[in-house]
């Protein structure tokens, strides 16, 4: 059974990732843990932590709703704010992974990409790593 762990927040309920999803259930049995990184909510640039999570804990629930929905076998958390250690946290206490699934938004909207994330995640725990972009910015 192959397991993917799948890194997103602001796309974590955009069609490009559920089709992918899709391609992973029809290729065979899977399981998929989400992390959610607790990162800014939207609104005001000072925002508190407590926000923050509620917002991701929202989207999380939201994620899981929809990822059952279309028969994943899923389950998931609220990380860290920095997505790099949201990871290094799952990785310390879950099962291994065959796959990381990174998805963001857009090349010139991501921040994420702005940091290199996926190259960094896949230097950092040498676990096959994609990237899935959104059409357009959330």
């Amino acid at each position: 059974m192959h397991r993917y762990l799948i890194v997103a927040n602001k796309t974590l309920l955009d069609d490009h990732l559920l089709d992918r999803v899709r391609e992973c259930l029809a290729a065979g049995r899977c399981q998929f843990h989400l992390v959610v990184p607790a990162t800014h909510a939207p609104g005001r640039a000072a925002q508190l932590d407590q926000r923050d999570r509620a917002f991701a804990e929202a989207r999380l629930r939201d994620g899981l709703e929809r990822f059952r929905a279309i028969g994943a076998d899923v389950e998931g958390e609220v990380g860290d704010p920095r997505p790099l250690d949201a990871i290094r946290d799952v990785l310390r206490h879950a099962p291994p992974f065959d796959e990381i699934i990174i998805s963001t938004l857009p090349p010139g909207a991501s921040r994420w990409l702005r940091q290199d994330l996926p190259h960094r995640v896949h230097r950092a725990f040498e676990i096959p790593t994609s990237t899935l972009y959104a059409r357009a910015a959330a």
